[in-house]
């Protein structure tokens, strides 16, 4: 009887066993970036939004007005989250486990605005094409 206690016991905290919650936050300076990483829309800076694994991740940063800014980031795991203290942080523990990182500040630089003779020569160039093609 004493054995099916234990049994019983073992199952009801697997059962009720935690988990992790991996967020991560990204902040642009200005403000208002649209934010890609690797390839998946998470939101515009600032963010914060769940992952899954640690590793490295491919970050686009897009602000109208400022050059698009492509990185990398390496998310190092804590101790908790290596074998085989993974397994009890998983499943064992109670309650749920919160990993929060914030990533650095992005600066984006201001994209640089052509020469007004580059605009004016484009346009012409444009509305030639427009009227031979049109008619």
């Amino acid at each position: 009887m004493k054995r099916f206690c234990h049994l019983g016991l073992l199952t009801l905290l697997l059962a009720s066993g935690g988990c992790v919650e991996r967020t991560m936050k990204i902040e642009t300076d200005p403000p208002g970036a649209l934010v890609v990483i690797n390839d998946e829309e998470v939101g515009v800076s600032p963010v914060r939004f769940s992952f899954l694994w640690y590793g490295d991740y491919d970050i686009i940063l897009r602000k109208p007005g400022y050059e698009t800014l492509k990185t990398h980031h390496r998310l190092a795991p804590p101790w908790y989250q290596l074998p085989p203290f993974d397994l009890v942080a998983e499943t064992m523990v109670l309650g749920t486990i919160h990993d929060d990182r914030v990533l650095p500040v992005f600066n984006l630089k201001q994209a640089p605005s052509p020469p007004l003779d580059e605009v004016v020569r484009r346009a012409v160039e444009l509305r030639g094409r427009a009227l031979y093609e049109g008619g």
